[in-house]
């Protein structure tokens, strides 16, 4: 996972509410075994609509989503966060998000921020001429004409997003700990590697003789 500790540019001025995962993207598209392309099937209903902002040359490659309340919505679909970050987007602002979606979103790179309405509001409307920026070192969120709002997140998440670290790299992170103690429960408990080396072998027996 790439590590983000400030998303800056262009930002998306959407501001819908209950954008549910359905929207961001339709379920013919989970169908795919990969993560790759599945930008271009993001919003794929609401680009069908003539004149629509995802495919207005201004936002074009924007990264940040801002969003009105309850983002993400709906069912459960990692699919969701893996278009949005396909797409290019690192940061979505809203009021706020669905607890799976946010979780999702947190596991992929994406930073969710929540800010009460009325900076959502006021973002919107920047947006739609200048750049936003989101800082994770702050925790604020600033345009150039002096706006700076703050906001929190849960410190692990914030580690883990600033650090680059999924479930996988905490893991191995944590690789010499866990090699020290299999060396040790192999001098404490030798029973233990001695019993599945038997248990295999028992059932490789079992199925000769089948």
């Amino acid at each position: 996972m790439r590590a983000v500790t400030r998303v800056s540019g262009t930002a998306y001025p959407w501001g819908a509410k209950n954008v549910d995962t359905d929207v961001i993207i339709p379920a013919h598209w989970l169908k795919t075994i990969t993560r790759s392309g599945l930008g271009r099937g993001a919003f794929e209903t609401v680009r069908a609509q003539p004149g629509n902002l995802f495919d207005d040359p201004r936002y074009a490659g924007a990264p940040i989503l801002i969003a009105g309340d309850n983002f993400g919505c709906g069912s459960s679909r990692e699919h969701a966060a893996w278009a949005l970050a396909d797409m290019g987007v690192h940061a979505v602002i809203a009021p706020s998000f669905s607890d799976i979606f946010s979780g999702n979103a947190f596991k992929n790179g994406i930073v969710t921020v929540v800010l009460p309405q009325e900076a959502v509001d006021r973002l919107v409307e920047v947006a739609k001429t200048d750049p936003v920026t989101v800082d994770l070192e702050t925790m604020t969120v600033t345009t150039p004409y002096q706006d700076r709002y703050t906001f929190e997140l849960d410190p692990f998440r914030r580690r883990c997003l600033m650090e680059g670290l999924d479930e996988v790299g905490l893991t191995l992170a944590k690789d010499t700990v866990i090699s020290n103690f299999e060396e040790r429960l192999g001098v404490e408990r030798p029973w233990i590697g001695r019993g599945r080396a038997d248990h295999a072998g028992l059932a490789v027996e079992g199925a000769g003789r089948a």
